[in-house]
C-alpha cells in the first residue's frame, strides 16, 4: 500500500478565477461544472496532480513553504515571458550569468512558484565545460 498525491490545495481570495490563470498555465480546462461564485475549483493538468482552490477569509501574508516547480518544454525564458502575460509577477531572478538557474515568480495572489530551465537547456549546460555542478544541484532542488 502506497501514498499518492490527490492534490495540491491553494488557499486563495478568488478560487475561480486563480483556477483560470493556473488553467491557462498548464493549457488545460477549468471544470466544467464550476462557476465563478464557487467555493472549490479545480483544473487537472495532463502531467500533474489535480490543482485545488478553495476560498478562505485571510489574504496570504508570509513567503510560502511549498511551491510548484515547473520545468517547460520550451526555453526557460520564454515560459517566464508567457506566464508573466498571464498575470504572474517576478518575485526574484535566480538565473546565473553561465545559463543555470531558476526565476520565482508570484501567481495572481501572491503563491510563489518556480520556472526551471527545459530539458534541453539542461542537456546543453552539463555540456558546457565549466559548469558549475552546485549551481545545477541548486537548480534541481530549489535551494
Amino acid at each position: 500500500m502506497g501514498t499518492v498525491i490527490r492534490n495540491v490545495a491553494f488557499d486563495c481570495a478568488d478560487p475561480y478565477e486563480l483556477a483560470r490563470f493556473w488553467s491557462r498555465v498548464f493549457d488545460c480546462p477549468v471544470d466544467p461544472d464550476s462557476e465563478p461564485d464557487d467555493e472549490e475549483v479545480a483544473i487537472e493538468p495532463p502531467d500533474g496532480p489535480t490543482l485545488y482552490f478553495q476560498r478562505v477569509p485571510e489574504p496570504k501574508t508570509v513567503k510560502n513553504r511549498v511551491h510548484i516547480c515547473l520545468q517547460p518544454d520550451v526555453p526557460r525564458d520564454l515560459e517566464v515571458e508567457r506566464v508573466q502575460a498571464l498575470g504572474a509577477a517576478v518575485v526574484a531572478d535566480r538565473r546565473d550569468p553561465d545559463g543555470s538557474g531558476w526565476v520565482v515568480l508570484a501567481d495572481p495572489e501572491g503563491n510563489e512558484f518556480c520556472v526551471l530551465r527545459s530539458d534541453a537547456e539542461r542537456a546543453a549546460g552539463q555540456a558546457v565545460p565549466g559548469t558549475d555542478p552546485r549551481a545545477l544541484a541548486r537548480e534541481v532542488t530549489g535551494e
